[in-house]
């Protein structure tokens, strides 16, 4: 018997972090793997792509690719994010709407973008790796990115209700610190307590693998009780 034709992803900001850990997981379960990077590096046999958010028609662009490699569009993963700590008063307009472009506004236009391929699969899947900062906002300096994690959040919500009746599942994967260089960068906590990168992709692989009837809104992660950072 002929086997059937592996699922197809795509997930943005692939080179490193969770986005990396993403793409080996979904690789060793058989997704066939369309990574978009700003700055492009061979990343075992998936396809890759330039994607830079800043870039007009980048999404489209990257869709147009895959499809022209695979055929088909079964899952978009949305991972590429930008944090700036900055409480909503000290953060400026252009900081504000910087990170607006990357963790809203990206995923949206390339959930736009891959739409029409999506409700074709009957079963297409859409993850947004948002934040616990995406459900609540823990601290004055977090405010601006909170600010942003919560639409990103709110556009996994939003996206689930339109592509309900064509089988398209949105999921929201809201963790705390991961041991990332972004998190690095934003705290001096022991990498080693943190939730790691292939916990999420594991979080990630049961989003995409839950049938159309066990839909699963958003899902919370974290390393230590709330309150205590």
């Amino acid at each position: 018997m002929t086997a059937p034709p592996p699922r197809i992803a795509m997930i943005s900001g692939a080179s490193r972090g969770i986005g990396a850990a993403i793409a080996d997981r979904l690789a060793g379960a058989g997704w066939g793997l369309s990574l978009g990077m700003r700055r492009p590096v061979a990343q075992g046999t998936a396809f890759v792509q330039a994607y830079d958010i800043a870039d007009a028609g980048a999404e489209e662009a990257w869709v147009s690719a895959t499809l022209a490699r695979f055929g088909r569009i079964d899952a978009i993963i949305c991972n590429a994010g930008l944090l700036i700590q900055k409480s909503v008063i000290d953060i400026s307009d252009a900081e504000m709407s910087e990170m607006l472009a990357v963790n809203l506004h990206a995923p949206r236009r390339l959930a736009r973008a891959a739409w029409p391929h999506l409700k074709a699969s009957g079963a297409g899947r859409v993850v947004i790796l948002s934040s616990l900062s995406g459900l609540r906002v823990a601290s004055e300096i977090s405010g601006a990115y909170a600010v942003s994690k919560h639409a990103a959040t709110a556009l996994a919500q939003a996206l689930r209700h339109a592509g309900w009746d064509h089988g398209i599942r949105a999921t929201a994967i809201c963790p705390g610190f991961v041991a990332t260089d972004m998190a690095m960068a934003a705290t001096n906590l022991d990498p080693k307590r943190m939730t790691q990168p292939a916990e999420i992709a594991r979080l990630v692989e049961m989003a995409l693998d839950l049938p159309n009837s066990a839909s699963v809104t958003e899902i919370a992660v974290n390393w230590q009780p709330e309150g205590k950072f």
